[in-house]
């Protein structure tokens, strides 16, 4: 094949994976022009059309479909044969890809990852940021951060961070306007701060105690996908939050939230970074791993 059938391939690749020409020009570093020009000279060479456009997004036809099904495998096992030979290499690279919460990074990845990238120039790291259940070899990342409850039980696991729990919280001059929740069922009669989870309809809040878990379909005026929007929302006095513990010490101690049905509030597992077996010939990513490997704190004998 000559090599710009090959260029084409990998573009076509790129193009599917994203579902976007913007953002796969982007991460090939190509202009977009360029690359539409690209495309429809592969198409015009197999005499067939691969993707569906739209203003609003691109898709794959069913021929389309199947050339990524034949192709994309064997550009990852490329891939990896580089990466393998990259990791030969005195200093680790490479990019990584990782798909994450927002709380996931702020609390368990970045505060680790941070001081070790300093030491290694060469690995660049890219975060995305969501909620969603992704397949990470068919979205095209390299790991993923989820609760070890979530993680898929063909990939490898290892843990990143400790056990924590979601609280509810208001500010006080919301409490003052409103009586404190005893049960969550009085969530029903308040105004709450929702969340928009990565399937698209609103998250259901999760309480237990002394029993099976209590789950409330909550109603307000504001809705996030992002904590942190949440947490000044609720400080601003516009309902009550449903957030990471962690994520809102801070103005618990300073008095800017209150904590309402605390005894309610269940944990959950430690966060987990998951990935095939295939990652781990990546110098890189074994760079990556180590750093945010968790490591129990255990408590000294008097």
């Amino acid at each position: 094949m000559a090599n710009q059938d090959f260029n084409d391939l990998l573009a076509f690749v790129a193009v599917a994976r994203e579902r976007s020409f913007t953002k796969a020009a982007a991460k090939i570093g190509i202009v977009q022009s360029t690359l539409s020009h690209t495309i429809k000279r592969l198409e015009s060479q197999m005499g067939l059309r691969l993707l569906t456009r739209t203003t609003r997004s691109v898709g794959l036809t069913e021929a389309g479909e199947r050339l990524l099904q034949s192709v994309a495998p064997r550009i990852e096992e490329i891939e990896r044969d580089i990466a393998a030979l990259m990791a030969l290499r005195d200093t680790p690279s490479g990019t990584i890809r990782l798909t994450l919460s927002d709380h996931a990074l702020e609390k368990a990845v970045w505060p680790k990852l941070a001081p070790v990238l300093k030491k290694y120039p060469d690995i660049k790291v890219e975060f995305s940021l969501d909620t969603a259940f992704r397949n990470i070899v068919e979205d095209g990342f390299d790991a993923g951060v989820r609760l070890g409850e979530s993680v898929e039980k063909d990939m490898i696991a290892v843990r990143i961070g400790p056990d924590w729990r979601l609280v509810a919280v208001a500010s006080p001059a919301y409490l003052k306007e409103h009586p404190k929740p005893k049960h969550p069922q009085d969530l029903v009669h308040h105004v709450c701060i929702k969340r928009r989870a990565a399937a698209g309809g609103h998250y259901v809040w999760e309480f237990a105690k002394n029993g099976p878990d209590l789950r409330v379909r909550v109603e307000g005026q504001l809705t996030f996908n992002d904590s942190r929007a949440m947490i000044d929302a609720a400080v601003e006095g516009f309902g009550i939050a449903y957030l990471p513990e962690d994520m809102v010490t801070q103005q618990i101690r300073s008095g800017h939230l209150v904590t309402v049905l605390d005894d309610w509030s269940p944990k959950f597992d430690g966060y987990y970074i998951y990935y095939p077996t295939s990652r781990q010939n990546s110098a890189a990513f074994k760079v990556i791993v180590d750093a945010l490997r968790h490591h129990e704190l255990r408590k000294k004998r008097g």
